[in-house]
């Protein structure tokens, strides 16, 4: 049975990854703080330790279960809190890398994948592919880039394979509708509680939104494909927020008024990923349409009332 280590394994779109690993034959070994992700998302036939990233006791870990496969998914993803304690972002985000790196190094024939971000480290830019010159506005997308030249830099001299997989805006079900990121969950929240959404930017903002499914369609890809590579994992179609509360409008029939307001500090105002690449050398594409992932993901919200707390009346 092959092994894999998930970091971040509790959280949102780690969680998901667990499922699927376990479903399709895998020993998963997932390490989380518990710091955002929660103990009841994590799948019943993994292994779980709680751990840091940036602990000594990880290489430890590491060794001892000896993984084929590294996904890396535990990070500090706050944009605002990465400008408000840049310090302590770099400390998580790169220190937290480069420990696993340094983990996984006595480790034979191990692939790590790397969850890293389009919109942050590109900035402002429409349909932005690899090749696009990245212009972080954020220290969140200073620590990504950063982990990302560390990861290339280090797998010839510590004989690891790599993939950097950079998100969109991912969404879906388990998503924390009560942070400060994932704008969908946080409207889906705010509509079945009954309360007024803010959209920040007067709505108008871009992004490009990712079902995160299919995301886990991309990380399973990368452990047979595209080595020591970076690779987009996006729509490539430009969304804005105002279009993204329509649709949720619709699905959760509402009509609650939003506030709209200007964006806050560190936030882009435009982004969409070419997904070629991904298509090329990972045979990736995006399967789940927009109106469909925001259906699937109101319905789980719906069921869940716990993840958001008091519910409209229907």
């Amino acid at each position: 049975m092959r092994k894999a280590v998930v970091t971040g394994g509790a959280g949102f779109i780690g969680s998901h990854l667990v499922d699927r690993l376990i479903e399709s034959g895998w020993d998963v070994l997932v390490i989380d703080n518990l710091s955002s992700g929660k103990e009841d998302y994590i799948n019943k036939n993994a292994h779980f330790i709680k751990e840091d990233i940036r602990s000594h006791n990880i290489k430890g870990i590491i060794k001892d279960f000896k993984p084929s496969v590294i996904f890396h998914l535990a990070a500090q993803i706050d944009v605002r809190i990465s400008l408000n304690n840049p310090v302590e972002d770099a400390d998580i985000n790169i220190l937290g890398t480069l420990n696993l790196i340094k983990s996984a190094r006595e480790i034979r024939d191990i692939k790590f994948i790397f969850s890293s971000t389009g919109g942050a480290i590109y900035g402002n830019v429409d349909f932005a592919d690899e090749r696009t010159l990245p212009l972080p506005i954020s220290p969140y997308g200073v620590s990504k880039l950063a982990c990302e030249g560390y990861i290339r830099s280090l797998s010839p001299n510590y004989h690891f394979r790599y993939t950097n997989l950079r998100y969109g805006n991912v969404y879906g079900p388990r998503q924390d509708p009560n942070g400060e990121a994932g704008v969908i969950a946080i409207l889906i929240g705010k509509i079945l509680k009954g309360e007024e959404p803010i959209l920040y930017g007067y709505g108008k903002m871009v992004r490009d939104y990712v079902y995160v499914e299919n995301v886990v369609d991309a990380n399973m890809l990368a452990i047979e494909n595209g080595d020591n590579n970076t690779v987009n994992i996006g729509t490539g179609k430009p969304t804005t927020v105002n279009e993204i509360y329509e649709n949720l409008s619709e699905i959760l029939h509402t009509k609650i008024v939003p506030e709209r307001m200007e964006k806050r500090p560190g936030e882009i105002d435009r982004v969409s990923l070419n997904p070629a690449k991904a298509a090329k050398i990972l045979g990736w594409k995006p399967k789940t349409s927009l109106r469909d992932g925001l259906k699937k993901t109101a319905e789980w919200f719906k069921r869940q009332p716990r993840a958001v707390g008091k519910r409209i009346s229907e």
